[in-house]
This record gives structure tokens, sequence and C-alpha cells, in this order.
């Protein structure tokens, strides 16, 4: 199994040399949330509102502190 997995591997990295996340986050958890938000809506709308929300919530304890209301109307 670990052949095929180096051949597959190995496969990816040519067709994509240096991949990239398309959407943008600093923090561990910024990713995680981008991610999750973007299960509903494009990768470039998602980096709009959490430009927004990041900085609006600089740190998740502040994101926890934050209004539910506020939050989902940046979302």
């Amino acid at each position: 199994m670990t052949g095929s997995m180096n051949k597959i591997e190995s496969y990816l990295d040519e067709l994509y040399p240096n991949p990239r996340c398309e959407l943008n986050y600093t923090k561990d958890y910024e990713l995680l949330l981008a991610t999750m938000l973007s299960a509903q809506t494009t990768d470039k709308r998602v980096n709009e509102v959490t430009a927004i929300l990041f900085k609006k919530y600089p740190t998740l304890e502040d994101l926890s502190k934050a209004d539910i209301n506020e939050v989902m109307s940046i979302i």
C-alpha cells in the first residue's frame, strides 16, 4: 500500500507543485471557521466575510464573547 501512496503523492506533486489554500487565515482556528463557512458558499465570499469577522474579533476569546446575533449578521 505504501508504494501506491507514494506514486499518488508524487503524481499530485507534479500536478500541483506549490499548492496553496485559497482561504485567508492567520490562526489555526480561523482556518477551521473559514473551512466550515466554505461548505456553504465560495472561497471568495468566505474571505470577504472572515476579513470583517477576524478584524472585529481578533482572538478566539473575543469571538467566544461576541453577541451571536452580531456574528450572524456579519456572516
